[in-house]
């Protein structure tokens, strides 16, 4: 920390303010004839806020804060790190995070702690680059039916970002990890405020941790992390969710039995069957830890209730992603599902980014009901039923936009 007002460049003072509420919804984007409105989403209303090193994006929650990306910034496969989305458990924020005294450190069942400064890790270690997507287990659980609790995330927390960092495996490999090793625990800075709240640790298995994919991140898009996606150091898992996604990493911890804290054992679990799903209003059997990113594709170029020329060539573009096996292909409708036609894919950043697509279309006068649907290598295709989770996670059902031509 340079000083008592800034941090990397980030205004301290205004992350608190902006912690603390103080924020005003930002103009622009949401602007009606009675003023500044906000923007209408799948369960209640948003405003748009501006938060230290962020455009304005759709605000949630102040403390811990949440902020989503409004779709229309999907208009290529890289998400600029001021539109990326934010999304925190704890409320206790790191503001006074010093990089020159800033250690990681690396323990538990190993026989070389470790304890690096940013320099030792950017010098010591190699150096690996990903192109990959992270998205929070409840994109999209504000347009669950029958509604579920938690935060009514519309679909703009995920985003697409070029990681730059070091192997995981490389760290391991350092410390000696010894024999009997079953699990890896990571832990941030950020910390529980409210007395109950357990402090937010995750766990990998070993071999998942060692696979070479697995990695601590100093920047993002050629950058330096922005503080709210969790600088200095954030763990990046390619082709999961956004849970295991660590910020403000600062422990690394091997364990000899698989760790059973509150965010692994009870929190972020799924039904435990084939669709990861049970009849809406339904509770699961039994439950495992959410794990890889299902297939997903959105038209982020318009909005419900656009309007475009009746007769002459639309373009209709947006993104699409999976797991990690990579995008084969995706379709698009304008009637309704009544007929579809392939839409030509952009450049190929890796299996596990977003990928662009975009289809011109000519439409006839009157309403479209445009429906967008992406195909993995797998051989994985997006469902037209939604399925149904308790806790609302992993959405991926095939989604409408509803445009005018005149």
């Amino acid at each position: 920390m340079a000083d008592g007002r800034t941090m990397n460049g980030v205004d301290r003072r205004g992350l608190i303010a902006a912690m603390a509420g103080a924020l005003l919804p930002v103009s622009g984007w949401a602007r009606t004839r009675g003023g500044y409105a906000a923007l209408p989403f799948g369960n209640g209303e948003r405003p748009l806020v501006r938060y230290p090193q962020k455009r304005a994006l759709i605000g949630l929650t102040t403390r811990p804060p949440q902020l989503e990306t409004p779709l229309a910034l999907f208009d290529g496969p890289i998400t600029p790190n001021d539109a990326f989305f934010v999304r925190y458990h704890l409320s206790d924020l790191p503001l006074d995070i010093d990089a020159r005294r800033f250690r990681l450190a690396l323990g538990g069942h190993v026989e070389r702690p470790l304890s690096l400064s940013l320099a030792e890790l950017k010098r010591d270690f190699p150096v690996q680059e990903i192109v990959a997507v992270n998205q929070c287990s409840g994109n999209g659980r504000g347009f669950f039916e029958p509604r579920v609790g938690g935060g009514q995330l519309g679909n703009g927390a995920m985003g697409n970002a070029r990681w730059r960092g070091v192997p995981l495996r490389a760290l391991l490999d350092r410390t000696g990890v010894r024999a009997g090793a079953r699990q890896v625990t990571f832990n941030g800075l950020d910390n529980p405020q409210a007395d109950g709240i357990p402090d937010f640790v995750k766990a990998l298995d070993v071999d998942h941790a060692r696979d070479g994919e697995v990695m601590v991140a100093w920047a993002m898009n050629g950058a330096d992390l922005p503080f709210l996606n969790g600088y200095p150091l954030r763990l990046v898992l390619p082709g999961h969710y956004g849970t295991y996604w660590i910020k403000h990493l600062h422990e690394i911890n091997v364990v000899d039995a698989a760790y059973d804290g509150y965010w692994m054992k009870t929190a972020y679990r799924i039904p435990d069957n084939d669709c990861a799903c049970v009849a809406p209003g339904g509770k699961p059997d039994r439950t495992r830890p959410i794990g890889r990113l299902n297939i997903r594709s959105f038209l982020t170029s318009h909005m419900s209730g656009a309007q475009v020329a009746a007769g002459k060539l639309t373009v209709l573009s947006g993104i699409a992603f999976d797991g990690g096996s990579g995008i084969a292909r995706v379709d698009i409708s304008t009637d309704g599902g009544a007929s579809w036609r392939q839409a030509d894919l952009g450049e190929n950043l890796g299996r596990y980014s977003f990928r662009a697509w975009r289809s011109a279309q000519s439409l006839a006068p009157g309403r479209h009901r445009i429906l967008v649907r992406a195909t993995g290598r797998s051989g994985e295709v997006q469902p037209f039923d939604p399925l149904w989770q308790p806790a609302g996670y992993m959405r991926n059902v095939v989604e409408a936009v509803e445009v005018v031509a005149l």
